[in-house]
């Protein structure tokens, strides 16, 4: 696996997965009892938009670049752009949170969260940018078999009984990486039914993810939602025109929360032909 996040730290889909990640953590944390998360592929967790990798490709411009000065009022943007702000003033001012610094910032001193790194680079990066903080084991490992390995999540000898899996592969060979996403979601509700877990997904054409769709649908949950942003028409196999978050038993109302935000991260970050939609592929009873 050669892909390195550091050249799309803070495009269009980062901005997306980073904004529902966030909705997510704080829906959850509503509740008094402790939470487990587990990154399945969480890169280095901290990044620098003035680094050669990411000036190469120059995506956080069209992405978090543009968000930032459009600053949207919508609620759930305004928190993903407060959790920038807190990263920056802790960081520097070209830093990006990944998503295991999101996740430290959004949850609290007695939840536990895991992340794994199978790219020995990223992974030392990893290591170094959280190693202080005891919340958190990190992992040199493959992140589909940390679900076999880490779920259901414990503390000693308790089971944790709620809590967060965030699968965010890279999706370098495409058809064999949704089988394996959702052989794993799959896999993970089995062992921990209750609970949340969130796969993003890349967007080309629409039409080829309907077999996606599908298997998505027959997955043992109480609910399957997607959640979707195409920054342009999807009428190109050549690129990446949006992406989008399957959310498997997602909270209590999160969609009211999130559909006006798809809407206006629409608005900021979409060219002519941009579309969002939310879809319950399974919703809930």
């Amino acid at each position: 696996m050669n892909y390195r996040h550091a050249f799309h730290a803070g495009n269009h889909a980062d901005v997306l997965k980073h904004v529902v990640l966030l909705a997510l953590c704080d829906a959850m944390v509503a509740k008094p009892t402790p939470l487990f998360a587990l990154d399945t592929h969480a890169g280095r967790g901290l990044y620098r938009l003035k680094a050669s990798t990411a000036l190469r490709t120059g995506e956080s411009e069209d992405g978090i670049g543009r968000l930032l000065a459009e600053a949207p009022r919508d609620p759930a943007i305004a928190r993903y752009l407060a959790a920038i702000r807190a990263c920056r003033e802790a960081h520097g001012h070209d830093a990006y949170p990944g998503s295991p610094w999101l996740l430290a910032h959004a949850l609290r001193a007695e939840d536990r969260i895991a992340c794994c790194e199978l790219q020995p680079i990223e992974a030392a990066a990893l290591k170094a940018n959280f190693a202080h903080d005891r919340r958190i084991q990190l992992f040199e490992r493959d992140g589909y078999g940390a679900i076999k390995a880490l779920l259901p999540p414990k503390d000693g000898t308790t089971k944790i009984g709620r809590g967060l899996v965030l699968v965010d592969p890279p999706y370098e060979a495409q058809l064999d990486e949704f089988d394996a996403a959702i052989a794993a979601l799959r896999d993970g509700l089995q062992r921990w039914p209750q609970g949340v877990f969130a796969l993003w997904y890349p967007i080309k054409l629409r039409r080829t993810l309907r077999p996606f769709y599908r298997r998505a649908t027959d997955l043992p949950a109480k609910s399957v939602l997607t959640l979707e942003l195409l920054v342009r028409p999807d009428d190109s196999p050549l690129r990446m025109n949006g992406s989008g978050l399957l959310l498997v038993n997602a909270p209590w109302k999160l969609d009211a929360v999130l559909v006006p935000a798809l809407g206006a991260l629409r608005k900021a970050l979409g060219e002519a032909g941009a579309s969002h939609q939310a879809d319950w592929l399974r919703a809930p009873e």
